[in-house]
């Protein structure tokens, strides 16, 4: 019998690696308990998609799969314009939507109904501090609360709150890669009739776009994406946010005037930075990283994907290591570190994909990608990265971890 005893674990986020994660824990025989910083379950949100044998293997193993398939969007279709909307590019669903394409919020909602019965679940709060000990992690709680735990895992994103407070400030892990991305929903109707999918138009540095609804083709959302170095702005101020799209997209054709105008009433923006988050060693002490926490990219890192292969993969590592938790972090990050970087590594090509610098960048692109066989290419290629050779099998139980 290991003395190590393991059994209640501190996840830090309910968006997809948190409860995709509490599932298998509780499936491990381990007492997890979700915390989250919003009051309620995040709906809405962009479309997210899975691809190729990794990533639906997991799925499958979870019990996820027929009913992701049921309410898949069938893929996102995109449409590269000239300022006249004539197109000059056509992607077809599955070079942005993989084998499986569901909204994020759907998918958030699923994974929480999923590992409920296995896990707490602790909606508006945040932790403020973690103090290890000889035995666990003493955790504090904006709440005012104090809770003592096992172990600690950080699956709250690229902004990790808990990578900050036990590894170290933001900006030591995480990397500008000299754009920014907005996306957010108009409030009046699918005004340009768009009827699957998205319709965008560039000029060097600058992309927007406005895409049908998944569920109701009447109405539209803007995404847009410009190149700037790192800016200073309140990520809590969506108005200095608006502010900030306005000023880099002012002067510009096509849609633009009518979706800028859209922005000023536009309750739900999204607005960030394109980048990545690198960690030298994903866990210190009790305290692991998983997700984009861990190895994360802003947008086409298969950030969704690779959440879901992490957490599956941390909770069958800690299950075999018998309480081990060093034991199991080790194994967990030699498992996928190099698999995860792989991913990453297609967020730091999407804002030159999406807002090329030059005219000629744009144009180039245009013509590459009208190539079928180089779309092909592509699109085999993303399989490949998303796969890995032999995933592990960690038969799970509803037993309780002994250690």
């Amino acid at each position: 019998m290991n003395r190590n005893v393991v059994r209640n674990v501190l996840i830090s986020g309910a968006s997809v690696a948190g409860p995709a994660l509490a599932y298998w824990l509780g499936r491990h025989g381990f007492n997890p308990t979700v915390v989250e910083l919003a009051p309620a379950l995040r709906e809405g949100g962009q479309a997210v998609d899975f691809r190729g044998e990794t990533h639906l293997t997991v799925l499958e193993r979870m019990g996820l799969l027929p009913e992701l398939r049921r309410i898949q969007t069938g893929g996102s279709p995109m449409r590269f314009v000239d300022k006249r909307d004539r197109t000059l590019l056509h992607l077809p669903a599955e070079f942005a939507g993989g084998d499986i394409e569901v909204l994020r919020g759907d998918l958030a909602r699923m994974l929480y109904e999923h590992s409920a019965p296995y896990a707490e679940y602790v909606f508006g709060d945040s932790i403020t501090g973690l103090t290890e000990t000889s035995s666990g992690v003493r955790v504090d709680f904006q709440s005012g609360a104090a809770r003592d735990f096992d172990l600690v895992i950080g699956a709250d994103g690229l902004h990790s709150n808990v990578r900050r407070l036990a590894f170290g400030p933001e900006e030591n892990y995480v990397s500008h890669l000299g754009y920014y991305a907005a996306t957010w929903q108009l409030p009046n109707d699918n005004y340009a009739g768009v009827e699957k999918g998205s319709a965008g138009y560039n000029v060097p540095g600058r992309f927007a776009s406005i895409g049908a609804d998944h569920r109701d083709s009447a109405r539209a959302g803007a995404f847009f994406v410009f190149a700037a170095p790192e800016l200073s702005y309140d990520r809590h101020d969506p108005e200095q946010q608006k502010k900030l799209i306005v000023d880099a997209f002012s002067g510009l054709g096509w849609e633009v005037p009518r979706l800028l105008a859209s922005l000023h009433q536009a309750p739900d923006l999204y607005f960030d930075s394109i980048s990545r988050a690198d960690v030298d060693s994903w866990s210190t002490g009790r305290v692991c990283l998983v997700g984009d926490a861990a190895c994360g990219a802003t947008i086409g890192g298969m950030g969704t994907g690779t959440a879901m292969v992490a957490a599956y993969v941390l909770a069958g590592e800690l299950a075999r290591a018998q309480g081990e938790y060093r034991t199991a972090f080790t194994r967990y990050e030699n498992r996928l570190r190099k698999y995860a970087e792989g991913c990453q590594a297609g967020g730091d090509r999407t804002g030159k994909f999406l807002a090329p610098g030059t005219a000629t960048g744009i144009r180039f692109r245009n013509t590459l990608l009208s190539r079928p066989l180089f779309l092909k290419g592509m699109l085999k290629l993303g399989e490949k990265v998303s796969s890995i050779a032999a995933l592990p099998d960690y038969p799970a139980n509803s037993s309780r971890a002994s250690g």
